[in-house]
Parts: structure tokens; sequence; C-alpha cells
């Protein structure tokens, strides 16, 4: 072993140093990478929050902006109030004191309604059960006799000697309704029943045992596309009613849009004149609905609000021939042009005009552009359970093409029980409803539903001649064309419009009151009301001068209902009411 000397102890320490040197160096050199990766972690964690904060500011600033477009500013501030407001209520209407009152208030109001609702006359039985054994046929038709004449609002207390003189279609036979019954007269309802009783047990769902309730829906359907004017190639299915037909066109141009556009928030841009059936497709689908205005005048949305409405997330535009409200047909041309310039689709709700627009000029009266002649229009829908005078529950969706109609099906092919596929929202349908529809088309035909129009919309326009000519304290909303006839107070205010309503009720008439932006009543005028204008308008006379002269500032039943809408609290208590009146209908 070699002597230790300086010089080799001098030479191994400065080894020893060079070493620890290099180790320090090694571990500072990883220290410096761990530095830097964990700085670009930091720069890319950072750049990562940044990029989420601005995409969500990127996306809610979009939204407000989009919004500030179509309501404006003023407009925008009263519906955040509004939204506040109705916050603040809600949390107030949970606090004993607040709970008890609207309790009492609501208790008090069901009472009433259950009371007309609900009637409870001593000679009809209650079924809360299935009968331990089957009752006889003879005994189930005296019990429908009975449950025929039972009639709303009247006493419970019925003797036997009273109901039997009772007719339970009188009500409605007399013309006092407004819409709701589309009689086309006793020959065709008996048509009606023979058709629906050979058909009774048919069901469109299995088309290779039903094949004549097939063949029968498709005439149906392309006897409705000719009435509307549609080109080579368009298609359409029929539905439970127009609430069904519009949600369907409504799920069809989301579909549309999430498959041709990449549209994952749709928004659907409608009248606040449209249907409510639009709100209830937008809850259902998720759509986000954008209410226009219409204008004061004519009653028609106004276009030009439309146009600004319209951004890269809008599916389609709606318009009404005619609206529920007050009977106005929209600016359909126009809204077909801005449908068209954006590439957008176009829904025209006809369920009410159904079979009375498409023969209003075969019967030498007025019309508007609506049907599918005019290019823009993609889809219709159309009832042909009111003027169309088949079995209630049947209506029509019509479309531009058979590729629009595909997007309201559904299809699953991978179900254990087979490929289950349907047209439409139900699956089972009643085809007996199929075959009186047929029948009360094939009975009636181009000529009788001409007359048919003829008759009804005459009724409409006398009644609005004599309105404006002898009744100076209403005037009548915008221009009626088809059937439906809004009248409102005039301009000195010296009625109630509501009070009129009352008084016109306790005559026997069952009209609906308007809530929008012009308190009004309407009627829907149908081939009943025909035979009784002259009634009417006296009886509205009456009724006018009976507001006048026992006005006292107490508002009857319909001026309350018609009046809670126009506060937010109130908002609240009527959508609370309207869910108990509901509740009532399955009442004992």
């Amino acid at each position: 072993m070699a002597a230790r000397t300086p010089a080799r102890e001098a030479a191994a320490a400065k080894i020893k140093d060079i070493s620890t040197l290099a180790t320090s160096a090694r571990a500072s050199a990883s220290d410096d990478r761990l530095l830097i990766t964990a700085l670009r972690t930091l720069a890319t964690f950072d750049n990562a929050k940044n990029a989420v904060f601005f995409l969500v500011l990127y996306r809610y600033t979009t939204r407000l902006l989009r919004h500030l477009k179509v309501y404006g500013i003023s407009e925008s501030l009263f519906q955040i109030y509004r939204s506040v407001s109705a916050r603040a209520f809600a949390l107030l209407l949970k606090t004993p004191a607040a709970k008890r009152k609207v309790a009492r208030e609501l208790n008090a109001a069901m009472k009433e309604v259950e009371e007309k609702i609900v009637p409870r006359p001593s000679h009809l039985e209650v079924n809360r059960s299935l009968p331990q054994l089957g009752k006889e046929s003879e005994w189930i038709r005296g019990e429908m006799g009975k449950l025929q004449t039972m009639e709303a609002g009247v006493d419970a207390k019925v003797v036997e000697s009273d109901w039997k003189e009772r007719d339970g279609q009188s009500v409605w036979k007399g013309g006092k309704v407004s819409g709701a019954v589309y009689h086309g007269g006793d020959d065709l309802s008996e048509l009606l029943a023979d058709s629906i009783r050979q058909f009774l047990v048919s069901n469109p769902l299995h088309p290779d045992v039903f094949p004549g309730v097939r063949k029968m829906e498709a005439e149906i359907v392309a006897m409705v596309l000719a009435m509307y004017n549609a080109p080579p190639g368009a298609a359409g299915a029929t539905s439970s009613g127009g609430t069904e037909s519009i949600l369907l066109s409504c799920l069809a141009m989301r579909e549309w849009a999430r498959a041709t556009k990449g549209i994952k928030e749709p928004e659907l841009i409608v009248s606040v004149s449209a249907h409510a059936a639009f709100d209830k497709a937008g809850q259902y689908f998720g759509i986000k609905i954008h209410h226009i205005p219409v204008d004061p005048v004519t009653r028609k949305v106004l276009v030009g609000r439309v146009a600004r409405a319209i951004n890269s997330n809008t599916i389609g535009l709606v318009g009404s021939a005619p609206n529920f409200p007050d009977g106005a047909i929209d600016d359909i041309p126009h809204l077909a042009k801005l449908a068209r310039a954006h590439k957008i689709l176009l829904h025209v709700d006809c369920c009410l005009g159904s079979f009375l627009v498409p023969f209003l000029s075969k019967a030498g009266f007025e019309s508007e552009p609506f049907d599918f002649r005019v290019e823009g229009v993609t889809s219709i829908s159309c009832d042909t359970h009111k003027y169309g005078f088949g079995p209630k529950g049947l209506s029509t969706i019509l479309y531009r093409s058979a590729e629009l109609r595909r997007f309201q099906y559904y299809v699953k092919t991978d179900w254990p029980g087979g490929v289950y596929a349907t047209p439409t929202l139900s699956g089972s349908r009643p085809g007996s409803l199929i075959a009186g529809t047929w029948a009360a088309m094939m009975h009636l035909g181009q000529s009788g539903y001409t007359q048919s129009c003829r008759d009804i919309v005459g009724a409409t326009k006398e009644i609005v001649t004599r309105i404006e000519r002898e009744i100076p304290e209403l005037y009548v909303l915008g221009k009626p064309l088809v059937s439906v006839i809004a009248f409102a107070s005039a301009a000195d205010n010296s009625v109630s419009i509501y009070d009129v309503g009352d008084s016109m009720s306790k005559k026997g008439w069952h009209m609906n009151g308007l809530s929008g932006d012009t308190p009004a009543i309407h009627i829907a005028v149908t081939r009943l009301t025909i035979p009784v204008v002259d009634e009417f308008v006296k009886d509205l006379k009456e009724s006018v001068q009976t507001a006048r002269a026992s006005f006292s500032g107490k508002k009857g039943s319909m001026a309350t209902l018609y009046g809670l809408g126009s506060g937010v609290s109130a908002t609240a208590i009527v959508g609370e009411l309207a869910s108990r009146f509901i509740d009532t209908l399955y009442l004992l």
C-alpha cells in the first residue's frame, strides 16, 4: 500500500471537492428542472383557469348581448325586476304568517271552484273501487244517462224528477259556448259514432293488423296537405290534438337544427299571441322561447322585432293563422322572408284556422298568404277536430318535405322487444278517431267545408259589424278574418270589459277572458253560434249597460281572475290556483 504523502492527500482532497461540486451541480440542475417544470405546470394551470374564465365570460356576455338585442335595456331590466321580485315573494310565502294568509285565500277560492266543477248530486253513486260483481248493461246505460245530465255549478240537491227532464247537451247545443264544441250536426254525429264503433279496437301502431286504418290515416294527411297547397314530396302525420302537433313541430325543428347546424342551445322566436303549447314545448325539449310583442292596432307580430331577435342559435320562427287571443293572421310572407334569409325554419300554426282559412277565398272572403305557397313556410299544424268536425282528439302536422318529418320520429333498434319506431309522441293510438275523421272529411268534401266557412265567417263578420255600429262602449281588436272576435272597452273606459264578461256569464254565455296587453273578451264562432247571433248582440248590449249602471269599483269573478296576472306576487298565486284547479278535476 502506498504511503500517504501531503501531495497525495492534497490531490485526493481536490478530487473530493470536484466530486462534491459535481454532485452539487447535478442537484442544482435537477432542482432547476423541477422548478422549470413546476413553473410550466403553474403557467399551464393559470392559462387553463384564464381560458375557462374567459370562456364563461364570453358565453354569458354573448347571452346577455343577445338578450339585450331582443328585448332592449328597459325591458330586460323589467324582466330582472320581475325575476328578483318573484324569488323574494317565493321566500316571503315560506313565512308562517304569509302561508296562513295565502292558504286561507286559496282555500276560499277553491271551495267555490270545487262547488262548481265537482257537483255531487245525490242520485249518482260514487265509485272508488271496482264493483265486486260486474254491473248489468242496463244499469250502466242508466248511470250514463244520469251522468250526461250533470251540469257544472248546479246545486247537488237534485231530485229524480229534475234530472230526468234535463238534457246534458243543452249547455253547448244552445250555441252560447265560445269554441270548445265544434259540432257538425246531428246527422254527422251519427255517422261519426258508427265509424268509431266499427273501428273501436283498432290501433295504428299495428298496421299489419289494421291496414284499413293505415290507409285512412295516409289519406287524411294527403287531403290536408292538398288543402294547404303542399308541394310534391311534402309529408305529414296525425296527432292527438293541436298541442301535440305543435310539440312535434318544435321537436323536429330542434333535431333539424342539431343535425344540420350543430345548434346545442336552441332558441325559438314566437309572438306573445302564439299558443301556449310552444312554451310547453320549450319546457319539455329545452328550447329557449323568445316572445315578441304584437302591433297594438293590427295585432300581428312585429316583424322588425322578430328580425332583431334572430341569432346563431335560432332554430325557427312561428306565425299564427289565426292566433287564439284575437284572431289575427300574422304577416307570414315577411316571416318567411326572414326564415329564408337566415336559413332557419318557419312553422305556421293553423290549428284554430284549420278547415276555415283554406276555404276563405273559395267562400268569397278576404284572405292573406299563410300556407305552403309562401316559400319559406316549412311546417303547418292543422286540427281536424275543430272546424273539420272530426271527433275530438285528432290533429295533423304537415312538413314541406318527408326529410323534415323524419326529425320528429323516434326509433330504437336495440330494444329486446324488437325494433320500436313511432312517428309521433304516442305509441298506441285510437284508430277509431282516424276512422271518424276520415268519415267527416269524405262526407263534407270541398263543397261542404266551403259552405261551412261561408256560414261561420259570415256570422263572425256580422257580429263584428254590429259591435262597431251598435255598441260604442266597445271596440274590436285588429281585423278578424276568420272566426275569432276579441273586443275591449273603448278609449273612454266607460265600462269594465270584465264586468261585461261577468254579466254575459250570468246570461249563460261561456266566453274567454284575455289578459294580455289589452284586457279583452273573445268569442270563437262555431256553427252553433250562427242561429244565436242576434241573441248574442242583444245580450252584449244589455251587459254593457248593466256594467255601466252597476259599476261600484268591486271586481267580479272575471275581473279578479284576469286582473291577477298583472302583478308579480299575484302571478305566483295564480300558478298555485291553476295547479289546484287541475287537482280538483280528479276529486269525487
